[in-house]
This record gives structure tokens, C-alpha cells and sequence, in this order.
């Protein structure tokens, strides 16, 4: 039984509890991929996680499985709608949607997508703290609770190149990804994925308050780590995209209420 079966055996029956929906028709599957994906956009955006017009999350499409859906080439996070997302093919060609693609995006998201057929969406953008850890070319510790979701459960691209435009580059990443939930990419930032939009924003906003908390634990002095065993019990506990998805849900919450255009 996997862990997400488990959690699910322990929910009581007579209490609501959210879920991550099912589809009958693709097209509503659809729908609701591009709303989650420009909530995320717009959370990201709230967030501060842009830097100009680096930044991108993708969701796979449901029907044309190597196409995706992102955000387009210079447009704030602030502002996305479902209308302005773009679909891009697997030879980077923008076959739906009004604006450009950005080269980066596609030359890591094609390949993570090509790589990791489970993963509905990635996410990558240049946050403050992912980068500064990420100019240690560290990985993230077992310090608190939440960063056990990232226990043995992240990788770490030991190189920089430059911006990323090459497909080989995005292979070289997707390989350092592996079967992870996140990479660190050196000199860059972050990148996470999962197997909704929920779990792999949800995955990009907890993992870069994780580097901010080592990174001020750390300059206060020595810390204290959670021993091997206690680290991989609370990753089986946290590190799941079911919890993902749950621990997302209250954030989807707010920014829709706040933003309701984002729907247009």
C-alpha cells in the first residue's frame, strides 16, 4: 500500500475533506490544470518570485501528453490570466496562445517532462533565498520539520553554464532531478515538480522557505540536525504530493478569492 493509500484509510468518513479531483472529460481536465496553474502564477507573483522574465511553471497537457502548458515569454506573474497561458509542443512550437515562449522554459521543461512521464508540473523561478543557497552549491539539511519533505528526496545540479537554451543542458538537469521531487540548480535557484500544479508549487514555496531557515540557522550558529531515522519518518509523513496537494489548498484558496480575474 503506498503512503497516499494509507493517508487516505485514516481520513473519517463523515468529515469533509478535500481531495484532488478526477476528470471524465478531458476538457475539463484541462480547465482546471490551466486555473491551478495560473493560481500558482499569480501566488508566485504574490510571493516575490519573480526576477525580470525568469520564472516559469508548466502542466503537462492531458490529452496531448508531450505538449504543456506555461506561462508566456515577459509577462508578469502578477497579471497571468487562463487566457494569456500558451501551449508549447514537444519541438518548442507555440501551437495555441498569442504570445512567445521562453527559451529556458522549454529547454528544462521539455526534458524534465521527457524524462519523468508521472510529473504534471514543474516548477523553477530565481527566489531570493533558493539562489543564495543554491550559491553555496548545498543541499538543503534536516533542521526542521519541513524540510524533511526534501529528505534524500532532492538533487543538486553541480554545474553552471550560463542561461539555460541548450536541450542538453535541460537533460543534464532532468538526470540531476532523477526521481526527486526537487533540484537545486547551482548559480540558478530552484526547481520542483509534481504530480499535480498544487503539489509542485506547493513543493517550490516550502523548499524556498526551507533555504531561508537554513540559511538564518546557520548565520545564528550551530544547528542542531534531525537524526537519519526521525528525517526519513517525517518525509514519509510530509513527503508525499498528496500532502503536497492538501498543504496547497489554502493558499489556491486565498489568491482566488483575491484575484478572481485570473479566471478570464
Amino acid at each position: 500500500m503506498s503512503d497516499e493509500e494509507e493517508f487516505l484509510e485514516k481520513l473519517p468518513t463523515e468529515l469533509i475533506f478535500r481531495l484532488p479531483p478526477t476528470f471524465d472529460d478531458v476538457a475539463d481536465e484541462r480547465r482546471h490544470r490551466k486555473e491551478r496553474l495560473t493560481a500558482a502564477l499569480r501566488i508566485f507573483g504574490k510571493f516575490g518570485f519573480e526576477e525580470g522574465v525568469a520564472g516559469h511553471i508548466t502542466a503537462r497537457d492531458p490529452e496531448r501528453t508531450d505538449h504543456f502548458w506555461v506561462n508566456p515569454f515577459g509577462m508578469s506573474f502578477k497579471h497571468i490570466r487562463v487566457s494569456d497561458l500558451i501551449l508549447v509542443n514537444h519541438e518548442g512550437k507555440v501551437v495555441e496562445g498569442r504570445y512567445p515562449v521562453n527559451e529556458a522554459a522549454f529547454a528544462i521543461h521539455s526534458q524534465v517532462h521527457q524524462a519523468r512521464p508521472d510529473v504534471v508540473a514543474a516548477a523553477h523561478s530565481h527566489s531570493t533565498h533558493g539562489r543564495a543557497i543554491s550559491a553555496l552549491g548545498q543541499k538543503l539539511e534536516p533542521i526542521t520539520q519541513d524540510v524533511c519533505a526534501f529528505y534524500e528526496d532532492h538533487g543538486l545540479f553541480d554545474d553552471y553554464t550560463g542561461v539555460v537554451t541548450d536541450l542538453e543542458e535541460g537533460k543534464r538537469i532532468a538526470a540531476a532531478l532523477g526521481g526527486h521531487k526537487a533540484v537545486i540548480l547551482r548559480n540558478h535557484g530552484l526547481l520542483t515538480v509534481g504530480d499535480t500544479v498544487d503539489a509542485a508549487a506547493w513543493w517550490f514555496i516550502t523548499m524556498e522557505r526551507s533555504c531561508q531557515v537554513q540559511l538564518l540557522a546557520k548565520a545564528a550558529g550551530q544547528v542542531v540536525p534531525i537524526e537519519h531515522d526521525n528525517a526519513a519518518l517525517t518525509h514519509e509523513q510530509i513527503g508525499n504530493d498528496l500532502v503536497g496537494w492538501i498543504n496547497y489548498q489554502p493558499l489556491y484558496d486565498q489568491i482566488t478569492r483575491e484575484q478572481p480575474d485570473l479566471f478570464d
